[in-house]
């Protein structure tokens, strides 16, 4: 007989975690779905009710639920909001398990004993993870774990969120459902469905040895899963170092010096304990807590590692940029993401003139602030002006812009770029032979063949010239739509110009230099 287990299980997981994670941690109130790949894997109540399911695609549940809410799964933000819950636990029974954000396992004799039956020590639990302000949430009780988890998601209700499953009668549990809940195997509930099979208990029928035939190793554990007798230990997680560094100030200090002056130690005191664990700190969570108790969340990027001056300055900069309303009371300092420290050792002759390069603008920057050194990154657009940004020193690009960046944009200029973008364009006047100006008509084609233009008030002849090459947008849109002409011409100079005609007026957008 397989070992007793507890399983906690916290319906739709991902969708809690999305009103979890946020500053304000408000619930979203309209119909939300998560998406991986295309197809739900989660949703909420408000959603369901509309007819969206897991495993549905985008456009199905799109045309159930017009309003539906559409956000991408993110493991490491279901993670993350799961540990406090997970931490919570492991205060009143310690050998937890992690099988996946929202669902936990750990052995019931030891939390039985202490609370005095398995139904208490369930509900203390349940009470653990409930206190953080999580409304649903299921406990199964059974003999393994493979029927703990399906006591707890098949067999509870809102109204009943636990389910013990009496010693040796997990066979009995298990026969009446379907082999669906397999879905662990890949393909294993389609096969069994063409033979045939469509419960559990006419999978335990089977027989080890059949299964084991057919199957070989994969299918003596089919079998036992099926039959109640997981082979599965409970395998308790070691629990990671505490890394963060939290800091009070009592009583509240409002001057951003006064809050840096506070941080320093406990700056220091964080990178050391990273470095206790052969670790550096990547990228950086900052949390400033007021008084009143508004909050102010940031993740900050180092293009190497934080030490403790740039712990320091970042949480300098972030009261500048998103100061509170009210005086500091805590600062919390979260490493987001960590490296092996063993990547960032110094070279035994320095690693010349980058390592140069980095001090020299870490130092500029900490002397001028967050926004005083700027550097270039390319985003999305079809436009020049949009693809070319400026971000702090330090910042890398962010998931959106790389994704923007790598979009097709249809109508965007191939390369070879101009080395020179204006950002704001500049007017031109093209002109024909006659000093008429030049006119894209109707069906993308000049009015006239272009010979000169005028920009700056000083005329330039066009040895040469290509285009037009039209550029379409937002067609969709009155207010935002753009239908305008590219073209390129080289002037009597031997200067190459990026010209564009929209609307019957030109404007240049670069210069090839």
């Amino acid at each position: 007989m397989a070992a007793r287990s507890l399983v906690v299980w916290v319906p739709d997981w991902p969708v809690v975690a999305l009103d979890r994670d946020g500053e304000e941690q408000m619930p979203h109130e309209g119909p939300v779905a998560v998406f991986a790949k295309g197809a739900v894997v989660a949703c909420s109540a408000a959603a369901r009710a509309e007819g969206v399911r897991r495993g549905q695609r985008r456009r199905d549940a799109q045309a159930r639920c017009p309003q539906l809410e559409v956000v991408e799964a993110d493991p490491v933000r279901d993670h993350r909001a799961f540990a406090p819950l997970i931490a919570a636990i492991e205060e009143s029974a310690p050998g937890v398990q992690l099988i996946a954000p929202g669902l936990c396992a750990l052995h019931v004799k030891g939390p039985a004993r202490y609370y005095g039956g398995e139904a208490a020590a369930a509900t203390v639990i349940a009470g653990a993870i409930s206190s953080l302000g999580v409304v649903d949430v299921r406990v199964g009780v059974a003999d393994g774990v493979f029927t703990a988890e399906q006591a707890a998601r098949g067999g509870t209700r809102v109204t009943d969120p636990m389910r013990i499953v009496p010693a040796g009668r997990a066979a009995e549990f298990l026969a009446p459902l379907s082999v669906a809940v397999l879905d662990d195997e890949p393909g294993i509930a389609d096969l069994f469905a063409r033979l045939g099979v469509q419960t559990l208990g006419q999978v335990a029928a089977l027989g080890a040895d059949r299964l084991a035939e057919r199957f070989g190793a994969r299918g003596q554990r089919l079998h036992a899963l099926a039959s109640g007798r997981d082979p599965r230990p409970v395998t308790a997680r070691t629990p990671p170092p505490e890394l963060h560094r939290e800091i009070s100030f009592e009583p509240p200090v409002a001057l951003a010096d006064q809050v840096a002056f506070g941080v320093r130690v406990p700056a220091e005191e964080f990178t050391a304990r990273l470095g206790a664990q052969d670790l550096v700190c990547t990228e950086l969570r900052i949390v400033l807590t007021g008084e009143r108790g508004d909050r102010s969340s940031r993740v900050w990027l180092h293009p190497g590692a934080f030490d403790a001056a740039a712990v320091v300055d970042r949480v300098r900069w972030q009261l500048a940029e998103q100061g509170l309303r009210s005086a500091v009371a805590a600062v919390r300092l979260e490493p987001e993401g960590v490296d092996a420290a063993t990547h960032h050792t110094a070279r035994l002759f320095g690693s010349g003139p980058e390592e140069r390069v980095h001090h020299a603008l870490s130092r500029v920057q900490a002397m001028l602030g967050h926004q005083g050194v700027l550097v270039p990154e390319i985003g999305g657009g079809r436009w020049l002006a949009e693809r070319q940004r400026l971000v702090p020193w330090g910042d890398a690009t962010s998931a959106a812009v790389r994704g923007e960046a790598g979009r097709p944009w249809p109508g965007s200029l191939p390369g070879p770029l101009p080395t020179t973008v204006f950002a704001q364009t500049v007017p031109v006047a093209v002109l024909d032979g006659d000093g008429d100006m030049v006119a894209v008509d109707g069906r993308g084609e000049l009015t006239a063949a272009p010979v000169a233009f005028a920009v700056g008030g000083r005329r330039r002849g066009i040895r040469r010239w290509a285009g037009p090459w039209p550029v379409v947008e937002r067609t969709w849109d009155e207010a935002r739509a753009r239908r305008a002409h590219r073209f390129q011409v080289v002037d009597d100079g031997e200067s190459a110009w990026l010209l564009v005609c929209e609307e019957g007026s030109w404007s240049a957008e670069g210069v090839y230099d």
